[in-house]
């Protein structure tokens, strides 16, 4: 029986072939098509003569272009050690299949075929076919963005700016978008906080009290729907400072929305979490910060993205009504001169930032809500 089992393992080993070697040349096709696609792109910005004038240096759109295809390189390592690591658990390296303790978990030859562990490793083949996708998608972009601008000087000569004159802004002004990003990124976080703070304690007590949340819910049923982008072009003028008036777009941004959803939460709790609070006859205060508060944070952290999302909506646009700082301000200041150069790279600013803090959020979550 023995012998038996290990030439059915040899066999499946033998059918499936080499499961790290699957992935590694399903990887390796996949990744074929952006390098074409960018080694294309450094031959026209390199080699292929320019018709538009007034074109700067090409040196740090290279630079982008070059910390670009390093950041999707190390994606690439980090995808393909995952799948290393899924494939070492079904099959290790020497051909027999890993031992687990319960005989009902081990793979069969068709979850081998398919990656080994189901839909993780379903989940990660996702991802990386996704972002070389992307990267097809954004080299396509820069190689017809350079031919109609820098080559051909087909496109609209103002509107329309080369890449080597918008990514060349970076080396120009990278201490202004810097001082920029910092204006902002403090008041978005200032203005998040408290909005958030004000929404988590009153929706608490308004969600948990019924005479609080009668009178409450019909109120922010109205306002929630209300953006507060609506009533920022009002705020800057009633406020004594604009730094006050962005702060509190963005408090009024966050906390409508999330004090609704506090409430609805609280609302939709389990009823047998709230009877057995009950039966040991909890004070109001202990109800509210050790059964409650616990049982929203997972859906608040889960929420973190849109709120940031709309966060960062928000300041935008307030900064855009006559600010003296922030990107949002560095950007309609650009537009105002016709520098769309500057505008442009600003708006890329913007992209990176939001990607930035997605991905932070996302790290949050990963840590404190991993069961979510």
């Amino acid at each position: 029986m023995k012998i038996k089992n290990q030439h059915t393992d040899a066999a499946v080993c033998t059918k499936t072939a080499p499961l790290n070697t699957q992935l590694s040349s399903g990887m390796l096709s996949r990744i074929i098509i952006p390098h074409i696609l960018l080694i294309i792109l450094t031959g026209i910005i390199l080699f292929v003569p320019k018709k538009k004038q007034l074109l700067h240096a090409s040196g740090p759109l290279l630079a982008a272009i070059c910390i670009i295809e390093i950041l999707f390189l190390l994606h690439c390592m980090r995808a393909y050690r995952q799948n290393r690591y899924i494939g070492n658990r079904i099959y290790p390296q020497n051909g027999h299949r890993a031992k687990r303790k319960d005989p009902k978990n081990r793979p069969t030859a068709k979850s081998a075929r398919t990656g080994g562990t189901g839909n993780r490793d379903s989940q990660s083949s996702s991802a990386f076919t996704g972002i070389c996708d992307i990267m097809v998608f954004v080299w396509t972009i820069m190689i017809l963005w350079e031919l109609f601008t820098a080559v051909l000087d087909l496109a609209h000569p103002v509107l329309v700016p080369a890449p080597e004159n918008v990514f060349f802004t970076f080396y120009e002004h990278w201490r202004v978008m810097l001082l920029n990003i910092a204006y902002s990124l403090e008041l978005l976080l200032t203005g998040m906080i408290i909005g958030l703070a004000l929404a988590i304690i009153l929706g608490l007590f308004c969600g948990w009290i019924p005479r609080l949340k009668a009178f409450a819910y019909p109120i922010a049923n109205v306002l929630a729907p209300i953006p507060a982008v609506v009533i920022s072009p009002y705020l800057v003028s009633l406020m004594p400072t604009f730094r006050s008036a962005s702060a509190l777009v963005v408090v009024l941004g966050v906390f409508w929305p999330q004090f609704l959803g506090t409430i609805n939460r609280i609302g939709s709790i389990e009823p047998e979490i709230l009877d057995s609070a009950r039966m040991l006859n909890l004070s109001t205060p202990t109800m509210l910060f050790k059964i409650l508060l616990p049982y929203l944070i997972p859906g608040i952290l889960t929420g973190l993205k849109v709120t940031m999302t709309t966060s960062i909506l928000m300041l935008n646009f307030a900064e855009l009504m006559g600010a003296t700082h922030g990107m949002g301000y560095y950007i309609q200041n650009s537009i105002t001169y016709a520098n769309y150069a500057h505008a442009v790279a600003g708006i890329i600013v913007i992209g990176v930032v939001v990607t930035i803090l997605n991905r932070v959020v996302g790290l949050i979550q990963k840590k404190f809500i991993r069961w979510h």
